[in-house]
């Protein structure tokens, strides 16, 4: 189950690389903090808002459902 939980991070962390961003450059593109951005791509938040996931899809240019599908990857 925790690893279910963290595999959002390790999908939003794979975009965030493919594209080349640092956590520091998405987290000012998605305006959330650093510390947050942080804590859900190395699974310290279990279970991060669905806003805060709107954010940062946006901020990637991706959907909520790409990231979800992509960690099941």
């Amino acid at each position: 189950m925790d690893k279910k939980r963290s595999d959002i991070g390790k999908a939003i962390q794979k975009v965030r690389l493919d594209k080349g961003l640092t956590q520091e450059e998405l987290s000012r593109k998605a305006d959330i903090p650093y510390t947050t951005l942080a804590k859900i791509e190395s699974g310290m938040v279990v279970n991060p808002r669905f806003k805060t996931l709107q954010k940062i899809a946006t901020a990637l240019e991706v959907t909520i459902d790409y990231l979800i599908k992509l960690d099941g990857k």
